[in-house]
């Protein structure tokens, strides 16, 4: 399908880059009227053009409609909807801009959202004489999950009210109501009547004509567009290159990419992402020519490294100062389109840049019902097409990604169902961490001849860390050793790290204070990454409070490429003092123990763990037996062509 061509518009030295705009509102609620008298006022359509809509109408019997302007298909008239996806230009005398026209008709929210996922800001319209509407609803809880922070609201057909300030305030004082619950702040309300002209490029389609709303003394809609902020330069944001492939060229590898984001430069210390190696960057490499010196967010470059380190394909190239995020667990804002349901527990192929990974859903916390917008939550095992959702995802092995908000590109991502893209999101709420602390420039990985593939082939396993948290008493060692004891006659290679073990030896430095606590924790994780490497299944049994310290340890975990999940082993205080096998509570109680967890210290449940086990209700035999059907299938190596090279 072909769009409305309008006139190229070329961006001036030192002019502001482009703001992108999306449309929406519902069907008909006149927003191609809109688009095209915005098009019509600022003369930025090709010469002719007006004209042959004129000359066709004519021919068919039909008054001049401005939406004509944007029909690209004679069917698209005769359905009287957007049917696809159409971004045009136009400038004022501010900037240039980039009109997205997303589709208002519920059956094809797919393209609304496409169209919407990389807009700078929105124009959402409602019709004065109709007045809020299901779509409106739904466009506006869309645009708040895609983090459009930049909206004016056009209430349009003010011509057919009779431009009534009372309907206007009234459509305002509803509209403005739902916005305040789903968090969404507009920047105005504009009454408008796209098909005469008014309050869209003037008052008044004519300087001197009548203006029948002299009540109104707020911008105009262009006016309004003109006060947004541009976006953010792509060179000004963090570098994210992500690796598309590897190829040998002589003597020299030459890493492939397309730099998303930021300036990368000869000399740049990188990192890349998820298997956490540096090195420096030798050669940005032209085909012929050259070589150059730096290349910018945009272009496609091919890099060679001082040091060899293993890199492949779906590793994201930064600095280490502005690193993404690594993790295999996130929250997401998601929007479903798939001809078959999404359910939790269900594996699908998630794509980020060049990343693909097996995804299962998790959990799915929240969800806006496609026909009546009415929020669902607490627990739901599945989502409905065209349902928007805040869901769990955990990926196999350690994704490479950004929050939306700090990088669209590295935010964003599409799911697959049966080979066809059913879905999309954005991630939200992960946190960043600082891989720049206590770390020599002279210290580098060393890799050893025997590769985690072959540790895979000949264990039938991947190495992986099992995370057991909760409080004293919970039972974390005893579910812990007989985990153990389990994988150990199965075949398996497994070790516990017990808490008390390791403050034996290599923790014996470290007190019970806060700050204590925090490292003996990211030492545990690393000790633990280490024996991954080596092919183990780590069992850890730790307290571990504070979710912050459980965070990186995963963190650290995942950056090693390896399996990370965290157990809630959760029982009631009442219950683990009433065990109390070794005494603690008793002595904390009586104030011999500082910063005890749970008496004098607090302890952080899991927000969201891998699994929960509830011991105050489940045997020894029914908790052991729940971790291992969570923890065997994740690890199990089914065959060669399984174990990523």
């Amino acid at each position: 399908m072909s769009s409305v061509s309008s006139v190229p518009v070329s961006l001036a030295p030192g002019q502001t880059s482009r703001l992108r705009v999306v449309f929406v509102g519902h069907v008909d609620h006149g927003k191609s009227t809109l688009i095209g008298r915005i098009f019509f006022d600022t003369n930025s359509l090709p010469d002719g053009k007006v004209e042959q809509i004129q000359k066709a109408c004519a021919e068919e019997g039909m008054d001049f409609e401005y939406a004509f302007l944007l029909d690209a298909l004679l069917e698209e008239q005769e359905q009287n909807i957007t049917i696809d996806t159409t971004q045009i230009q136009f400038k004022t005398a501010k900037r240039p801009y980039v009109i997205i026209d997303a589709p208002g008709h519920k059956e094809f929210l797919k393209n609304m959202i496409t169209g919407a996922a990389s807009a700078d800001a929105a124009v959402l319209l409602i019709a004065a004489n109709e007045g809020v509407q299901e779509q409106s609803r739904r466009h506006g809880y869309l645009l708040s999950l895609l983090g459009i922070k930049q909206v004016v609201v056009a209430v349009n057909k003010m011509d057919l009210v009779g431009y009534s300030q009372e309907i206007f305030d009234a459509v305002q004082t509803e509209y403005l109501a739902f916005l305040a619950r789903i968090g969404v702040e507009a920047r105005a309300f504009v009454p408008i009547s796209a098909r005469n002209g008014v309050n869209v490029a003037g008052r008044t389609p004519e300087v001197g004509a009548p203006n029948p709303m002299l009540w109104y003394t707020g911008p105009t809609v262009l006016e309004m567009l003109d006060t947004f902020e541009p976006p953010a330069p792509l060179v000004a944001m963090p570098l994210r290159l992500p690796i598309q492939d590897v190829y040998r060229f002589d003597d020299r590898r030459l890493l492939v990419g397309r730099i998303e984001s930021g300036t990368l430069k000869v000399g740049d210390a990188l990192v890349f992402s998820p298997n956490n190696k540096t090195s420096v960057v030798a050669s940005i490499e032209n085909w012929s020519g050259p070589h150059r010196s730096q290349a910018l967010a945009g272009e496609s470059v091919a890099i060679t490294l001082k040091e060899q380190i293993f890199v492949q394909r779906g590793h994201i190239a930064s600095h280490e100062e502005t690193a993404p995020i690594e993790s295999n667990r996130f929250k997401a804002r998601l929007f479903w389109m798939g001809k078959r349901p999404l359910t939790v527990g269900q594996t699908y192929k998630l794509k980020l840049a060049t990343q693909e990974l097996d995804a299962e859903v998790v959990s799915v916390e929240r969800v806006i019902d496609a026909s009546t917008l009415e929020t669902v939550t607490g627990e739901r095992p599945f989502i409905n097409r065209n349902d928007v959702a805040e869901v769990t995802l955990q990926t196999r092995g350690a994704l490479v990604m950004d929050n939306h908000d700090r990088n669209p590109f590295m935010g964003r991502f599409v799911i697959v169902d049966e080979r066809q893209v059913a879905g999309g999101g954005i991630i939200h709420g992960g946190v960043y961490s600082d891989r720049t602390k206590v770390k020599s420039a002279n210290i580098y990985w060393s890799e050893g001849n025997v590769l985690p593939r072959n540790r895979t082939l000949r264990n039938g396993h991947r190495g992986a860390v099992v995370w057991l948290t909760g409080l004293s008493g919970s039972g974390k060692s005893t579910i812990a050793r007989q985990i153990e004891r389990e994988l150990f006659n199965a075949g398996r290679q497994v070790y516990v790290l017990d808490g008390d073990n390791i403050r034996h030896g290599l923790n014996s430095n470290l007190g019970f204070a806060p700050e204590d606590r925090v490292e003996n924790i990211r030492r545990v994780a690393e000790v633990a990454t280490l024996m991954a490497d080596a092919g183990l299944i780590v069992v850890t049994a730790f307290i571990s409070p504070y979710l912050q310290d459980r965070r990186r340890a995963r963190e650290i975990v995942l950056e090693g490429g390896h399996e990370f999940a965290e157990i809630y082993v959760d029982a009631p205080l009442a219950v683990c003092e009433a065990r109390d096998v070794k005494g603690l509570y008793k002595r904390a109680r009586a104030g011999e123990i500082e910063e005890f967890t749970g008496i004098s210290a607090p302890y952080e449940a899991p927000e969201n763990p891998e699994l929960r086990v509830q011991t105050e209700l489940l045997t020894l035999e029914e908790s052991v037996s729940a971790v291992l059907e969570y923890v065997v299938p994740r690890v199990r190596a089914v065959s060669e062509d399984d174990i990523a090279i």
